[in-house]
């Protein structure tokens, strides 16, 4: 059993920060890493970011690179999306997602948590 939470999310005006938690337990542990997702209304599900349990390795859309960093903490089973500069188009639902592998899907997914961005 994989359970991801989310939390964090909020309102902020344009050229804030939020930070974004996403605390893993069960078999997560077990997992390669943790990806982060957004979705604005009517639009697909987007990448954000993601990083590797053991390595700490991070990956980054071009639309987050400079502004959001992932990091994780081992301890703690938790993952963070520290979101900064943050703007209007960032205002979307944020998902955490875990893979068993660098070359799998992502196969369990947290429930979201709501940023808005005004500006």
């Amino acid at each position: 059993q994989v359970q991801l939470i989310e939390s964090g999310g909020g309102l902020v005006q344009a050229g804030g920060s939020l930070r974004l938690s996403c605390a893993a337990s069960g078999r997560a542990f077990n997992s390669y890493g943790v990806g982060w997702f957004r979705q604005a209304p009517g639009k697909e599900r987007e990448f954000v970011g993601n990083i590797a349990w053991r390595t700490g390795d991070t990956y980054y859309a071009d639309s987050v690179k400079g502004r959001f960093l992932i990091s994780r903490d081992n301890a703690k089973n938790t993952v963070y999306l520290q979101m900064n500069s943050l703007k209007p188009e960032d205002t979307a639902v944020y998902y955490c997602a875990v893979r068993q592998s660098l070359f799998s899907s992502y196969d369990h997914w947290g429930q979201g948590t709501q940023v808005t961005v005004s500006s």
